[in-house]
């Protein structure tokens, strides 16, 4: 069994977030959302993370750019990226330390989280 983590979920679509929320809370994660790359840093300022589910495109903005920025601040946490895009091999490119198409299923959502927890610390 994974130990409880805290993860931020970041999207635009508030039922990808939802989705996200509702099915790890149920296996007992703390979760937080965002619906932008601002909500996203804002969270992290005044909370902690063991890791990130991050869209790659979100309203406003590029996932990748907060990629970067996590890299740099944050080069141990976790991120796993969701994509609807076909170039998944440049996006692990990016640093990202799994990748989540979209669509998804739970398994594939919980496998990754399941994962990139155990990868932590």
């Amino acid at each position: 069994m994974v130990a409880q983590v805290t993860v931020l979920v970041v999207d635009d679509d508030p039922a990808i977030r939802l989705l996200c929320r509702v099915n790890l809370e149920l296996d007992g994660h703390d979760v937080t959302e965002a619906g932008t790359l601002d909500d996203a840093r804002d969270a992290m300022v005044d909370d902690e993370f063991d890791l990130v589910i991050l869209d790659v495109h979100v309203a406003g903005g590029d996932g990748r750019d907060l990629l970067a920025e996590l890299r740099e601040t944050k080069p141990k946490l976790p991120v796993a990226l969701l994509t609807g895009s076909a170039h998944r091999s440049e996006l692990l490119r990016t640093g990202a330390d799994a990748l989540i198409p979209k669509p998804f299923t739970l398994e594939e959502l919980r496998d990754t989280v399941h994962r990139l927890a155990q990868g932590r610390g």
